[in-house]
């Protein structure tokens, strides 16, 4: 029959409780056994019940164990305490080299500010002016190309806006152009007389007569 998976809480029942203490505590005490002969280990194994009642195993005896126990934890302490020490030390250290390398960037600041000059000497005064020109000297070579980029990139831009203005040239005149000869066609063809392509002559007869009664003659159109 396969055991169910136990669950890691509290047994409510008490005969139940004491029940799997009893078996447990058996066992545990099996393993420690098993593991001071089989690996030549050290075991103490102490376990109180729910009762108040005593347990122990010991290799060879939980007093000497427990008091070489003690001796280790102190040795540990001890080093963790010394290291923790000289760790502090050096980060106070460390802080104060960081505190005096502040102090002497604040004070070169203030002197290229021009404040804090009294106390410097001729020697210091030249060296300060010497930085002060190279530092000029790269903020006025910066400053020409920069200069230069910017009159590079509006002269790509001149370039683009004439290419541009070309192009737009050329369609507005193509456009004029043609404009203008439809617009002569145009006036071209009102201004031409109609004539009608299926009469055989392009003279066409009428009663209309202009002029006095007595003159009326009637008129004859010519043979083609």
């Amino acid at each position: 029959m396969v055991r169910g998976k136990t669950q890691m809480k509290r047994i409510e029942n008490a005969t139940s409780r004491q029940v799997t203490f009893s078996k447990r505590r058996n066992g545990l005490l099996k393993k420690a056994f098993e593991l001071s002969v089989l690996c030549d280990a050290e075991v103490a194994l102490i376990v109180f019940s729910p009762r108040g009642r005593l347990y122990e195993f010991a290799s060879s005896s939980v007093s000497e164990i427990i008091g070489r126990y003690r001796c280790h934890c102190k040795i540990n302490n001890t080093t963790t305490t010394s290291e923790s020490v000289e760790n502090t030390q050096h980060l106070k250290e460390e802080a104060e080299n960081m505190r005096r390398k502040i102090d002497l960037l604040e004070t070169s600041k203030r002197k290229f500010l021009g404040d804090g000059l009294g106390s410097c000497s001729i020697e210091e005064l030249e060296k300060i002016e010497q930085q002060l020109e190279k530092s000029v000297a790269k903020i006025r070579t910066k400053k020409t190309q920069v200069f230069r980029e910017q009159i590079e990139k509006l002269k790509e831009k001149e370039k683009a806006l004439v290419a541009e203005n070309v192009k737009l040239s050329e369609k507005y005149g193509n456009y004029s152009s043609q404009a203008a000869k439809k617009s002569q066609r145009e006036s071209v063809q009102e201004a031409e007389p109609y004539v009608d392509q299926s009469s055989p002559s392009s003279y066409v007869e009428t009663e209309l007569f202009i002029g006095l009664p007595e003159t009326r003659t009637r008129r004859i159109p010519p043979k083609i």
